[in-house]
């Protein structure tokens, strides 16, 4: 039986990835969970980041980026497509941060946009 990679329409910097290891590992986040990705409504610009620990659901997909699933509904795909997590651990500012192409404007606060 084979199994289908599919390849995930964001990524994680190393940085990015080793955080949320560190985040699952302090906070013992059960393994059957995975990194959720996603949006919401609200924010300044109409649209905010969604990212946190969660298991999967019927209406998701699911990617392995180096070892870590990675859960997003599919309905979330056309908003991050191409998008970059990265986590920024600097003096001015601490936190993931989010670079998304499809985003038409953005916020002053960097987790809102519109698209």
């Amino acid at each position: 039986m084979a199994t289908e990679t599919k390849t995930a329409p964001i990524t994680l910097t190393e940085k990015a990835l080793a955080e949320a290891r560190n985040i699952m590992q302090e906070k013992n986040v059960p393994a059957e969970y995975g990194l959720r990705v996603g949006v919401q409504g609200g924010g300044c610009s109409g649209m905010s980041y969604l990212l946190g620990f969660d298991k999967p659901k019927d209406s998701d997909e699911t990617y392995d980026i180096d070892g870590l699933t990675l859960i997003m509904d599919k309905k979330h795909g056309m908003y991050v497509m191409g998008m970059q997590v990265d986590f920024q651990d600097g003096l001015n500012a601490r936190g993931f941060t989010f670079s998304n192409p499809q985003a038409k404007s953005t916020c002053g606060c960097g987790s809102s946009f519109s698209a």
